[in-house]
């Protein structure tokens, strides 16, 4: 199921002029941006759409959907024009950018925030708090053959282990059967599940149970969840905004997340580059406050630089 949230402002206390410090310095806009894509993504571009809104253009309507990363960019490639923006948790696919070169969409990437794959298990499971990166492979992986927690380790409890993860919509998904797992076949008896927060209510149902999802929605369901801490080689590390960076201790389950801009739609509705350059100057502080570890200043500086000189 497709969730769609369109936030509305209904107080006044918008910037009329939109000159705000760290806005897009847009004069008094109005009108639509439609955003689409990962669920992942999709707290923290709320949150800065809900602040543009507020704080910055009052006469602008943000709508922010999360569709997952690759149905949302179906809704972001069409003929004629889609969605203003597709939200990512992986990288543009190479068809993905043949169809926008057939349709002559001129497609900017905007990395946004980076966040960490993060694994997590039921309050009541005393046994796993701390596995190794092969383990947490291993209990997902097809050809491991581990369909027991006593087939991971010596000790652990001989019950079935219960595996849960977002569907192929979503781009955490395609990173960690990518990225995590080398492209080999998830268990069989995983349970997918297109919303996060469904897949939040399952694991604090089910003592064996064991999910990967982004840190951002561990973040936000701390109390109902445990995160696991993963030894990748120089003991356990545990996933935090100081640690998931791409040099940092969870490096290996850190990923970049993305917006992608059609520029098209920015250079014909001046809310949709102003919503872009507002985003991208506020994503740092944003990023900390939606469980999302911030990307260096230059990187973001750089980004900005790119947005302003379309307005020429």
């Amino acid at each position: 199921m497709t969730v769609l949230l369109v936030i509305v402002v209904a107080c006044g206390n918008g910037n009329e002029g939109g000159n705000g410090d760290e806005g897009g310095n847009g004069e008094g806009l109005e009108g639509s941006v439609v955003i689409d894509g990962s669920g992942t993504v999709y707290p923290l571009m709320s949150r800065l759409a809900e602040d543009y809104m507020t704080n910055e253009q009052e006469n602008v309507s943000v709508e922010v959907s999360r569709s997952g990363t690759s149905a949302g960019f179906k809704k972001f490639l069409v003929e004629g024009g889609g969605t203003d923006f597709n939200n990512a948790s992986r990288k543009m696919k190479e068809e993905e950018v043949t169809t926008a070169e057939e349709l002559g969409i001129n497609v900017k990437e905007l990395k946004v925030a980076l966040d960490g794959i993060t694994i997590v298990i039921n309050k009541e499971n005393d046994w796993a708090a701390e596995l190794t990166q092969q383990e947490v492979v291993d209990i997902f992986l097809a050809s491991a053959g581990k369909k027991k927690w006593s087939d991971v380790r010596e000790g652990f409890p001989d019950e079935p282990i219960k595996t849960y993860g977002p569907n192929e919509n979503h781009g955490t998904y395609e990173f960690f059967w990518e990225t995590i797992l080398g492209e080999q076949d998830l268990v069989e008896e995983i349970n997918l599940q297109q919303d996060y927060a469904t897949l939040v209510s399952l694991v604090t149902k089910d003592k064996n149970a064991i999910a990967f999802f982004g840190y951002g929605y561990y973040e936000s369901n701390k109390d109902e969840l445990t995160a696991v801490n993963v030894d990748f080689g120089n003991g356990p590390v545990a996933p935090s905004l100081e640690t998931i960076k791409e040099d940092g201790a969870y490096a290996p389950f850190t990923r970049p997340v993305y917006t992608y801009l059609n520029e098209g739609m920015a250079k014909e509705k001046p809310q949709v580059l102003d919503f872009a350059i507002y985003a991208m100057k506020n994503t740092a502080a944003a990023s900390k406050e939606t469980g999302f570890a911030p990307l260096p200043e230059e990187e973001l500086q750089a980004s900005i630089d790119y947005l302003e000189g379309l307005k020429q």
